[in-house]
């Protein structure tokens, strides 16, 4: 299946942040491990959910050091998170994640 480098990108975001969202991964150790996907690109998707109005914040832990702590979505802007929800198998199809 082909699948544009916009779609794909996309679909990242979107899962990223429901990953995120859910507790599931929420921060880049555990992203890499649940996706698969390079400790460098998990960075660079966090990064660019602002583009989409995805408030995705890093919440420090007390008394932790080199940065230890997770991330939170604030706020999913104009994404609608049950959509994500309702369509997490076709993402993860289209990324090719497990």
């Amino acid at each position: 299946m082909d699948v544009s480098k916009t779609k794909s990108s996309f679909y990242r975001r979107l899962y990223v942040a429901y990953l995120i969202d859910s507790q599931l991964a929420s921060n880049v150790p555990a992203l890499t491990d649940v996706t698969g996907m390079p400790r460098r690109t998990a960075q660079d998707t966090i990064t660019a959910l602002a583009d989409l109005d995805i408030v995705c914040e890093f919440e420090q832990e007390d008394g932790a050091r080199n940065h230890a702590g997770h991330y939170r979505i604030r706020s999913w802007g104009a994404i609608d998170r049950r959509w994500i929800e309702a369509n997490l198998g076709q993402i993860k199809q289209v990324l090719g994640y497990p």
